[in-house]
């Protein structure tokens, strides 16, 4: 009788719906700065992925993926990569190697509202869900924190296959609200703030992420490097740029000229963001300043999205600006009480159009 009934409490726990829920995120200020050391301010939002599952009684897994017409199959002991972005399979493996242990196999499903390549961290969303869920399904069920699900995601996302960003969507969309991230103290401050209504605008341009973070961050670190070579006390954080470095071409200096700019502009917003009674008018003339040196200098911002972000502030935003990598995707705006007259514009403008609003991390529903 005892074995009978231990065999019934082991097979309805391997049984158990596991509901995980996990948010998008925007970056508020420090778009194609966390790479580089400099602290970023990043919002998660009310779009959302979600993984359902339950243990096998196999060592089979199975991922579903409905909304982009996909299956993943696989053996819970066969992790070797088959792509450049086998997240699901490194997510496992990373999670084997912080001591999480998995004999048997699993089956879920996953299902998202977020656009997916569009600067709204639509991979990340998943990849963050997916560990929290496998913290769940483990033999030794492991309680873990934000933290350390943002870690293990950027190992999942980032490391093991040598991309090349930033930890801010990893952490963004593990803890959730509005945080700032300082990459080089190691450093989050969790803000509990309300942006109102925010609208995401959503261009439907397609766009290469990673080329565009490696071009961005590429000539940039190379020209740091060159910068630290003649001048060995320039602080990416502090130094101001000097118009007289000859050992600069004049693409190279003006290319830093934005990154400084972009760093000022950002620090200006982050000490906002940290007043207690901030102001949403001066965030909204930050962001556009934010989007006027991507766009004109950094150039990775697109006509489309130039457009939608003109068409937001004549409909009466605070400001509004580009998120994610560039060359496509989306944007967003911070909106008065009533979104409707910027959705409109927007949508007038050839995107879609969404309202949401800052929203919690990543949660076991």
């Amino acid at each position: 009788m005892f074995f009978q009934l231990s065999e019934w409490v082991f097979y309805s726990i391997l049984l158990r719906m596991i509901n995980i829920s996990t948010p998008s995120r925007i970056c508020l200020f420090g778009e194609h700065q966390d790479y580089l050391g400099l602290p970023v301010a990043a919002t998660s939002i009310s779009l959302r992925s979600i993984i359902s599952g339950k243990k096998r009684y196999d060592k089979q897994v199975i991922i579903n993926l409905p909304d982009i017409n996909k299956k993943e199959m696989f053996y819970i002991d066969q992790l070797d990569y088959q792509n450049s972005r086998d997240y699901f399979k490194s997510g496992i493996k990373v999670c084997k190697e912080s001591g999480m242990i998995f004999n048997n196999g699993f089956e879920c499903t996953i299902r998202s509202n977020i656009p997916i390549k569009a600067g709204l961290s639509s991979s990340s969303s998943i990849v963050v869900g997916w560990i929290n869920f496998l913290s769940f399904v483990s033999d030794n069920k492991k309680s873990i924190t934000a933290q350390t699900i943002a870690d293990l995601a950027f190992k999942a996302e980032v490391l093991e296959f040598d991309e090349p960003g930033g930890m801010m969507d990893q952490n963004a969309v593990s803890f959730g609200n509005t945080l700032l991230i300082d990459p080089l103290r190691k450093n989050l401050t969790k803000l509990d703030i309300d942006l109102g209504n925010i609208i995401i605008g959503d261009s439907k341009e397609t766009k290469d992420t990673l080329e565009i973070i490696h071009n961005c961050k590429d000539k940039r670190m190379q020209i740091l490097s060159k910068l630290k070579k003649y001048e060995p006390n320039f602080d990416l954080h502090r130094s101001a740029l000097k118009n007289d470095y000859n050992f600069l071409n004049s693409n190279e200096l003006e290319l830093m000229h934005a990154t400084i700019e972009n760093r000022d502009v950002s620090f200006a917003g982050i000490a906002e963001l940290s007043k207690k009674d901030f102001s949403i008018k001066k965030i909204g003339q930050l962001l556009l300043k934010h989007h006027e040196i991507l766009s004109n200098k950094l150039n990775v911002s697109t006509m489309q999205i130039d457009r939608m972000i003109e068409a937001s502030m004549d409909a009466g935003a605070y400001g509004a600006k580009i998120t994610g990598s560039g060359g496509g995707g989306c944007m967003f705006a911070l909106t008065p009480e009533d979104p409707n007259p910027v959705c409109e514009a927007i949508r007038n403008v050839g995107g879609d159009a969404y309202v949401v609003k800052t929203d919690r991390g990543t949660c076991k529903l």
